[in-house]
């Protein structure tokens, strides 16, 4: 492991995973450690607000997921290999840690808690699984089958708008988009789609492995998010043994850091 302190109190730190991929992140505070996992479209940096809110409490870390900003990327993908990088990240922290993941990457987080890796505590934010949206399965179907199509013949931006159609964004919104500053951006990070989907599987809860998840779980939702998902997440406390549900009133898929972060403090941090 590399580390290489800022001058803010953050610390950089680098991982190799079992394959031999390049990990990045940065640690922020001290005590007991949680490491953040982002959805798609996102990097470590889109939770740092959410851990320098922790870090007042405990060690939260953020990193680049692989095939995302400074982390490398090794073909061919398997889910397995992101549970990997957890297991090397985990272990450059003490050879424990709690993990917390927002949208898809709660799914990672759920696949790893089940793996047998030492996580003290799990907690996800809205996992996405469609079980409760009308049409869900096939829509998800749809997008992995259209996803696979435009990366495969290098249609970055197609493959963009068919994620932010999946999110419910309007055309005349994703229309604007593409001519945002951000676009370039997201059409850099637009292969790691492809991670994501192969996270979400058939994009059904997937009961079985969520019931081997032995350690504490955290399962939190938004209010103001649509009913489907705060039913999909309730399904997942209710298949987790140690599974806790909790809605924060008014908040949606984006949710306020300065909201999520005093009940992940009190999960994860006492």
């Amino acid at each position: 492991m590399e580390k290489k302190e800022n001058q803010d109190g953050r610390t950089g730190l680098t991982v190799v995973s079992r394959d031999g991929t390049r990990i990045a992140g940065t640690r922020y505070g001290d005590g007991p450690a949680v490491v953040l996992v982002s959805g798609a479209m996102s990097t470590g940096g889109t939770l740092a607000p959410l851990a320098e809110r922790l870090a007042r409490h405990c060690t939260a870390v953020v990193y680049d997921r692989r095939g995302r900003g400074e982390s490398g990327d090794t073909e061919p993908y398997a889910v397995e290999r992101e549970v990997e990088d957890l297991a090397a990240l985990i272990d450059a922290l003490g050879g424990a840690a709690a993990l917390f993941g927002v949208s898809s990457g709660g799914a990672l987080v759920l696949r790893a808690a089940a793996s047998g890796l030492p996580v003290r505590r799990a907690g996800v934010y809205e996992v996405p699984f469609a079980d409760f949206l009308e049409g869900g399965a096939e829509r998800h179907a749809a997008y992995r089958r259209d996803l696979t199509a435009a990366l495969s013949d290098g249609r970055r931006g197609d493959a963009v708008e068919l994620f932010l159609r999946l999110t419910g964004l309007g055309e005349e919104v994703i229309r604007g988009a593409r001519q945002s500053p951000m676009w370039a951006g997201m059409e850099a990070i637009a292969p790691s789609l492809a991670h994501d989907a192969e996270v979400m599987g058939d994009g059904l809860l997937p009961h079985d492995r969520v019931a081997e998840v032995a350690t504490p779980l955290l399962v939190v939702a938004g209010g103001a998010s649509p009913a489907w998902m705060r039913e999909a997440n309730r399904a997942v406390t209710e298949a987790a043994p140690g599974g806790v549900f909790r809605v924060l009133e008014g908040q949606t898929h984006m949710v306020e850091p300065d909201v999520l972060g005093p009940v992940l403090t009190e999960f994860f941090c006492a």
